[in-house]
């Protein structure tokens, strides 16, 4: 999941097909819709992304008043409007009528904070929590953000991969070369430096046991010479999440796929391509391309149905791009890595979205 930011954006402004009173506010590569003529095209606003939680005055004053999604019908969520999607809000709250909003664009000021909008967390079902014990040495998470909000993260021609997005839960695995001993987090604990104590009925550590990661990861800190490793993949399967890919996680061992691996080499940490290592029993997430960048390419592998059962048994969530040579971005500040999420899946209905 990608950080929360709330952002002055220069809108472009397009035609709405399906709507005469409706146009498209267009933020990078998201579109949202907009009343007619409450913007036009090199103007700036305020634009509040997916999975925003927005305070009820200000819900009040933008006339979102249950239309937004969740139990308390205050979080932003991508929704299809006269046929369109629309990704976001775009605004301008009454509280900063007096900031240069082309000024905080240059700055990449966030408003999040002062216009009280907080990233929703999903809650955690019993089968993923459990006891936690402290583990400040786990290697990093990073946040993937969106290509749709950054689409300048890549040139046209830049080696890239890109991978099947699968719809898990994040398992991270550090595994510490000199005690050989393993901590095991999702994505949220992991932030706060927490691990799980294994245990029987945990889902993570159930994938990590029976997909024999700590021995993987034993291995490569060998091979690679590292003082930790690092294994981060989805977990998967019915009972995780909406789209369980054939497997059934209650019953039999829980899906995993590798997306990512971290060496600890001498205190420099490496960013690896699990796909390039020298282990062969590691579980990856499908390859679906690799060449020149290509925008349309990418959106275009971002739809259609997923390819890890092999008969496209529901559909695809996204893809994530990343460069060959896991280059600096500067558009980021970091790892030229991407992700871009289906409107199908976006939109579909009674979906499940535990980190």
């Amino acid at each position: 999941m990608s950080t929360l930011r709330v952002t002055a954006e220069r809108l472009t402004i397009l035609d709405h097909p399906n709507a005469d009173a409706l146009e498209l506010a267009q933020v990078g590569l998201y579109r949202a819709v907009v009343a007619k003529g409450a913007y036009r095209t090199g103007e700036f606003a305020v634009y509040i992304p997916e999975q925003a939680v927005l305070p009820e005055p200000l819900i009040t004053e933008l006339g979102l008043t249950g239309r937004l999604a969740g139990a308390a019908a205050n979080r932003v969520k991508a929704v299809r409007l006269r046929g369109e999607l629309s990704q976001g809000i775009v605004c301008r709250p009454g509280v900063l009528s007096g900031v240069d909003l082309e000024r905080a664009a240059a700055d990449d000021e966030d408003f999040a904070e002062r216009l009280g909008i907080v990233k929703w967390v999903p809650p955690v079902p019993i089968s993923m929590s459990g006891d936690v014990e402290a583990a400040p040495d786990l290697l990093p998470w990073i946040d993937i953000e969106n290509l749709k909000r950054y689409p300048d993260i890549f040139a046209a021609g830049d080696p890239v991969t890109v991978t099947e997005k699968l719809h898990g839960t994040a398992c991270c695995l550090t595994y510490y070369a000199g005690s050989g001993t393993v901590h095991v987090t999702s994505k949220g604990l992991g932030g706060q430096r927490l691990a799980l104590k294994e245990a029987p009925g945990n889902l993570y550590w159930r994938a990590v046991r029976g997909h024999g990661l700590p021995e993987i990861a034993a291995v490569l800190a060998g091979k690679l010479g590292a003082d930790r490793i690092g294994i981060y993949g989805e977990v998967y399967g019915s009972g995780v999440q909406d789209l369980a890919y054939g497997v059934d996680a209650g019953r039999e061992l829980p899906g995993f796929a590798a997306f990512d691996v971290c060496a600890d080499l001498g205190g420099r940490l490496r960013w690896l391509d699990p796909a390039g290592l020298p282990v062969g029993e590691l579980p990856l997430v499908p390859r679906l391309f690799e060449g020149p960048f290509d925008l349309d390419t990418v959106l275009e592998l971002a739809k259609g149905r997923e390819t890890v059962t092999g008969r496209g048994e529901h559909i695809r969530e996204g893809v994530v791009v990343r460069t060959a040579a896991d280059a600096y971005s500067p558009v980021l500040g970091g790892r030229a890595i991407a992700k871009v999420v289906s409107d199908a899946y976006l939109t579909r209905r009674g979906g499940t979205e535990y980190e």
